[in-house]
Formats: C-alpha cells, structure tokens, sequence
C-alpha cells in the first residue's frame, strides 16, 4: 500500500497548520500560546459563567474547534492526529477560563482511553491548584451489543452535548446543573457509523482495507474496526440495516425508538462521502424513522465530527424532549454549527404543487402538415438511432467531457418512447416541436436538454402558420440561432451546431420553388456527417472539451455525431414511408 496524499506542508505541522488556519480565518477565536489551544476571542464576556472545553485528536474536522463561540464551547484542546492533546495544554487551557472569571469549568470528553487519562491527570492538577472543574466523559456508540469494560466509544453525538452544554452556560446554569443534564442526555444518545473507505494519517498508509464490494458497520473516527462487513447493497438498505442495529433490544447500547418517540437526527459526513451521497442517506434516514412512527424533531446534515478522508457516514440519535429541544434551538455563534430550522422535519408538507399551465389556445393545422403516423415512424427511427448509440458516444465523450454524451441521449430517447406509447401525437408541427421541447428539457438533463429544447422552441416559431419544406427550412434556422445566441458557440467550435449548420446551409435549397425535400434533405445529412467527422481536427471554442488540450482532441465531437446521426434517422424514416 502507499501512503496517501495530503495537501500539507510537513506530517509534524499539519495539526498546528490546520488549527491556525481556522483561528486566521475567524476572529472570534484565538489560540493560546505555547499550546494548541483555541479559546474564544471575548473571554472577558465569559465572566460569571461555567466555561466548557472539550478537544482531542486532529483530523475529526470541524471537530472540535468549529464548536468554539457563544453558545457552544469556550476553548478547545487539540492533539497530533488522532493523538490524545498534552496535559499540559489541558492545563494551561483550565488556568485561562479559569482567570478571566469563569464560574468553574466542565471538560466534555469523548470517551477514548487516551482522551480520558489526559483530561482526567489536567483535571486533578487543576483541582490541586484550586480550581472548579469536572468533566463529562461521552460515550454514544451504538456499534457494540454487549457492554465492553472501556465503555462505548465517543463518536459524532458529542457535538450534541457540546451544543446542549453550551445553551446552559449561556443561560446561566450552575457547573453542577450543567453535568446533570448534558449527563442524562448523552444516555439517551446513540451514534453508529458505516464506511465505505479507510482513512489514512498524513504519512501513513491507510487504516484498514475494503473490497470494492465491502462495507464497515459500527466502526470508530480513527478506523478501529467495526462490528461486522457488509456487502453493498443499496442506501436505503444500509440505513435500516443502522437503525434497526442502534434500536435492536438484543443491542445494550440501543435507542429506545419506540413509536412517538421525538428525536434529534444528525446525518454526519465522515469526510470523504460525496454531499450527493449525504443527501441520500438523510432522505432515507428520515423516511425509515417516520416510517416507525417516530417523529423527527431536527435534522441535522453535514460534516460535523470527521475522520480524515474516510467516505462513510455515521447517524445520530439523540431522545428530545422540548426542553432538551430549546437548547438546541439556541443561539450559537460557532461557524460550524448549521443554520438549523427551528421547528419539526416531521409533519411539514414537503412538496408544493407544480402551477397549471394556461388555457390552450387552438391554432389551425396548417397546409402541409406531416400526418401522425409519418411523424410516429420517424421518432421511432430517431429514438432506435440514439439507443443504439450510446456506448459509442459515451466513448467518445470521455475523451473531453464526463462520459455521458450517449448515456443523454438515450435518456431522451427512452422518454420519447414513453411519450409515443402514451400520448396522441400533436397535429399542429409547431405544438410537436413545442412538447418535445417541453419533453427533453424535462427528462433528458444537462446542457444538451437545454440546447435541444432551445433548438426545438425556437424552430416551433416559424412552423405556426405553414409546414411546407420552406417552413422546415426556416425553423432549422430559427433553432440555430437561438443556439447560438444562448449557448454561445459557433460554428467551428467543435460542437453540435458543425453538424447542424452544415446541414442548415443545403436545406436553404428549400425555399427555393420547386424544391424536392428527400434529394435535398439527404444532401443535408451527407454535410452534416461530413462536419460531425471533421470536429476530430478542430479545437473546441465551447463547452467541457474547451477545458482540454487540443493534442488530446482526436476523435469527433459526440454532439456533433449525435446531431448528424438524428439527421440520418429523419431522413430514412421518411424515405421509408415514400419507397
């Protein structure tokens, strides 16, 4: 194995690197010197209040100094990576609350064996020197089924207690009142993670392994191991398979998710989960809790207690009562707390009504008009095209895009088909063009939905009163243009539009009296080949290929095989009918 990349100036720093870098981007913290701590810039307005500090290892980013401000924690004491902090920088922090006036201090500790010897050893010395300190040790791990002597783990839910402690002292709460209640709500508290990756300490190769196919259930922040590997299955699986682990009555460390239950939910990024995943997860969360009649007071989503880059994801549930949610509604000026709603996620309606379009206004069916089953027939041959060539332009869309040209394309393809096999077709050209504009920035996604519904739009315009080949002629200009001025490429830039102006140039032939649209038409669709095949020699003016270099351009453009290839199917789909 290697060891991982970092974006760090040296593996000794990277733990004071990271703290300073957070104390220079936010005033209102500051670090104490000699000793990596942070404390709150005001200490003078802590005066007469209980100061809390908390700390532990770095890596578990925004954890734990993002926590320091009004309302949350006055201090914290950081370690090397996942490396306990020094007594005597937990000491030194005591003795700074304690002089700016503090009325005692609470140290809130996740319950690791190096955390607690070291909190513990600043604790009693503080105490020796005469000092009003006691300390809450958290323990939220639901991993484990059995009691372990060492406990459970502390895992993402401390920053919960850090929260809850932190409205107490702000409301006033004796040091004594303060660990009675952050006490009895880490009880009621249950964390359990999933990782799909390890991390890995700068320096270090990484913590553990997993199959491609593999996933860890009920592992720590520092990639101790989990209680047992999983096949991948899909995300709403996974988030059963937590909860029903965290809620189990077999589990010693279980939450009581008993129907009518209210709960505080925290969806916690370990890292390196995209926020796609993230939003996935909490979707699934909250459906599965609501699902058993349990009500979600507040929802909480981010990175929140990290382990490095670890991609996974841990849940956090936390019993609340409305007391217990006022203190987490409070006030709090630390930069990594959310800007959380204050009211239930549970009970809102969650969807508004899409408006109703406008009355339809009937236009006449104009001279000229293709008759349905000839328009079926050709969007048949231009869907069947665009299926059968999706690898081929998913291939060629590697090489300057993100590999999904042909993967769009079907997309719009498949929704035609749907649309074919449930809807009768529009008389009118203009009303077709219209819907399918309507359907392909709908369904197909991306910046070729968008271009394909300008296109179709715009040539919707000139079909209104007429659909005679001239009229055809005109929309494919009208379509371009309207390209052109909102998507900002031309000809020559290496996209669709080669195709489509080649094939626009010889269409003018139209409008010419007498004009026979097949000879014509093929005519267009032999240029716009021609151009499609031509963009392997061009450098691209316009979209993602813009971004690579012209050397690693020697395919064709897939917008503009696309294009081309549409093309080719409406002409043989007519031809079809005629011979």
């Amino acid at each position: 194995m290697q060891v991982s990349k970092k974006l760090v100036n040296s593996v000794p720093s990277c733990a004071d690197d990271a703290l300073a870098g957070l104390v220079a981007c936010n005033p209102a913290i500051q670090l104490l010197q000699g000793h990596r701590v942070a404390l709150r810039s005001d200490l003078e307005n802590i005066r007469g209040q209980v100061a809390l500090l908390s700390g532990g290892g770095s890596g578990h980013e925004p954890a734990h100094a993002g926590y320091i401000g009004k309302g949350m924690l006055t201090g914290v004491v950081a370690g090397a990576v996942f490396t306990s902090p020094a007594v005597g920088s937990i000491l030194a922090a005591i003795r700074a609350v304690t002089q700016a006036g503090s009325a005692g201090t609470l140290l809130i500790v996740k319950n690791y064996t190096g955390d607690r010897l070291n909190f513990g050893l600043a604790l009693e010395q503080a105490r020796a020197e005469g000092a009003d300190v006691q300390m809450v040790v958290v323990g939220d791990d639901s991993a484990f089924t059995s009691q372990k002597k060492a406990g459970r783990r502390g895992l993402c839910g401390t920053v919960l207690i850090h929260k809850v402690a932190g409205a107490l002292s702000e409301a006033g709460a004796s040091l004594e009142k303060i660990v009675h209640r952050v006490t009895a709500a880490a009880g009621a508290m249950g964390t359990l993670g999933v990782s799909l990756s390890p991390c890995s300490v700068p320096g270090s190769v990484p913590t553990f392994q997993l199959a491609q196919d593999e996933l860890e259930l009920g592992l720590g922040i520092h990639g101790e191991a989990g209680v047992r590997r999983m096949k991948m299955v899909l995300a709403d699986e996974i988030v059963k398979t937590m909860l029903d682990h965290m809620s189990s009555p077999s589990n010693a460390s279980r939450v009581a998710l008993e129907p009518g239950a209210s709960v505080v939910l925290v969806v916690n990024n370990l890292g390196g989960l995209s926020f796609l995943e993230l939003g996935v997860v909490a979707g699934a969360a909250v459906r599965c809790l609501e699902d058993r009649g349990v009500c979600v007071a507040r929802a909480l989503v981010g990175a929140f207690m990290t382990a490095l880059e670890m991609a996974g994801v841990s849940l956090t549930l936390l019993l609340a009562d409305d007391e217990l949610l006022g203190l987490i509604d409070a006030e709090t000026t630390a930069v990594a707390w959310p800007n959380l709603a204050r009211v239930p996620v549970t009970g809102r309606s969650r969807v508004l009504a899409a408006p109703e379009e406008g009355p339809k206004v009937e236009e006449p069916i104009p001279a000229g008009a293709p008759a349905s089953q000839q328009v079926r027939l050709v969007l048949e041959r231009v869907c069947s095209t665009l299926l059968g060539l999706q690898e081929e332009l998913n291939e060629l869309d590697r090489a300057a895009g993100d590999g999904d040209c042909g993967s769009t394309h079907a997309r719009a393809a498949r929704a035609i088909q749907e649309w074919l096999n449930s809807t009768p077709l529009p008389a009118r050209p203009s009303q077709l063009l219209s819907t399918l504009a309507r359907l392909l920035l709908e369904k197909m996604g991306g910046s070729s939905g968008a271009l394909y519904g300008l296109f179709l739009t715009a040539a919707a315009q000139p079909l209104q009163s007429r659909s005679d080949p001239a009229a055809w002629a005109a929309a494919m200009e009208a379509g371009i243009e309207a390209m052109q001025r909102y998507g900002g490429a031309a000809p020559g830039d290496r996209t669709m539009l080669d195709s489509l102006c080649a094939a626009a140039e010889e269409l003018r032939a139209l409008q010419l009296p007498g004009a026979d649209l097949l000879p014509v038409l093929a005519k267009a669709v032999k240029s716009a080949e021609a151009a499609a095949e031509s963009t392997k020699n061009m450098e691209a003016g316009a979209g993602r290929a813009s971004y690579i270099s012209s050397a690693r351009l020697e395919l064709p453009d897939p917008g503009a095989v696309a294009a081309a290839a549409i093309l080719r199917a409406v002409l043989e789909g007519l031809q079809s009918q005629r011979g």
